[in-house]
């Protein structure tokens, strides 16, 4: 049997332009995932537009875009990307997608090469689920609509505890999942349903991000670490603490690796700009109460020392994309090892649980570091980690003590 033939829908985008006057900043694009809305990256925009003019777009029959009555493919939805990019300007441009979102950044890539500076694949990857499963979803949404998805949608995007931590951001999400217009919204699933990239992925020349949500069960890390493995020059980066939205549930992380990603595309930064960028990364590798009692100790004399490594050390090195922060952290790690920086250590012990590694791994780097940088050193870092360890579990103890 036949397939109908395919359309390019039409997408609505909104834009919002650099905070700094430039001339040519650069353009970042925004994909949402099905059933949300270009809301989903309002905790993100922030931060990009320091330096970016940042387009958001909502999909066929979501938000602002006009319904869809018509099928589709993924393929199609990357040509109105590209589309709408032209009608706001044209020209090459940066994108990161979430789910649906990332699979057309995938099609961006494989068909228009030459527009991409960079991509940013985030819970997605070169095929989603099945095609039964899809079909299925499909049918059941032009039986019972959007409404009927509003629980197992919650359970799929949200990481344990979250709608209990922000139940504000959560409501409003799954509220516009039930206000998307159901037969755009079966399209989108049916467009998935045929949707199959695996084989294409490694011709990506693009700059690639991959991005993983820690207990995201739709799209699980390991799709994540096997598809930035099967595109040459890519690399995977882990949120903790999200599930299939990280850009609602953790926004400070993902607007600290997408500035890492896009920022490579900035051109002669200013110190307030590197500034600013790494002061993002910072508070979201170290925490907003280190930073803030930091920034509160600030006197005359440390004030210029503090601009100093919040531009340099957080807005030059952590911002760049060669490494993802976990293996930042390793080697962190292993350099305040071999310095004999206790104190430092403890700070960055703190960082790099924050950055996905495991008290394990911690160890690991340590015990390692003792082979070339000698027994003492380990012993006295160890000391440090097992101190840190124990605060951490003493405050854990005191939020949520046992009956």
């Amino acid at each position: 049997m036949s397939l109908p033939l395919s359309t390019v829908p039409t997408l609505i985008g909104t834009v919002t332009p650099v905070r700094r006057p430039a001339p040519a900043a650069p353009l970042v694009v925004l994909g949402s995932s099905l059933g949300t809305t270009t809301s989903l990256w309002d905790g993100v925009v922030g931060p990009l537009a320091e330096n970016h003019r940042v387009l958001r777009f909502d999909l066929p029959g979501h938000g602002a875009s006009p319904a869809a009555s018509q099928p589709f493919t993924v393929a199609d939805l990357a040509d109105a990307v590209i589309t709408l990019v032209d009608s706001v300007g044209g020209g090459s441009f940066h994108y990161a997608g979430i789910s649906l979102g990332g699979a057309v950044g995938l099609e961006l890539a494989v068909r228009h090469p030459d527009r991409l500076l960079t991509l940013g694949v985030i819970c997605s990857g070169p095929k989603i689920g099945t095609a039964d499963g899809w079909l299925e979803r499909a049918a059941q949404i032009r039986g019972s609509g959007t409404p009927s998805v509003v629980v197992s949608s919650a359970q799929r995007w949200f990481a344990p505890g979250f709608l209990d931590r922000d139940p504000a951001a959560g409501s409003a999400a799954l509220n516009e999942l039930s206000a998307v217009d159901d037969e755009s919204y079966a399209l989108c699933c049916e467009a998935l349903a045929g949707y199959d990239v695996t084989d294409a992925v490694g011709g990506i020349r693009t700059a690639t991000l991959c991005v993983s949500g820690e207990f995201d069960v739709a799209t699980p890390t390991e799709m994540l670490v096997t598809l930035a493995a099967s595109i040459p020059g890519a690399r995977h980066e882990l949120v903790p603490g999200a599930a299939h939205l990280p850009a609602l549930e953790r926004p400070a992380e993902v607007a600290a690796v997408l500035v890492g990603l896009f920022g490579s595309g900035v051109a002669s930064r200013t110190a307030a700009e590197a500034y600013d960028d790494g002061m993002v990364v910072r508070r979201a590798v170290l925490g907003d109460t280190h930073v803030d009692r930091a920034t509160a100790a600030i006197t005359p004399e440390t004030a210029d020392f503090q601009d100093f490594i919040t531009r340099y050390a957080w807005g030059e090195i952590w911002t760049r994309p060669g490494l993802d922060r976990r293996t930042r952290s390793f080697l962190t790690i292993a350099a305040l090892v071999t310095g004999g920086h206790e104190g430092e250590l403890a700070m960055h012990v703190r960082a790099a649980l924050t950055n996905g590694l495991t008290r394990a791994e911690i160890s690991e780097a340590i015990l390692h570091t003792a082979i070339y940088a000698g027994v003492p050193a380990a012993n006295a870092a160890f000391a440090a980690a097992r101190d840190t360890f124990a605060i951490l579990d003493a405050d854990a103890a005191t939020t949520n003590p046992t009956s």
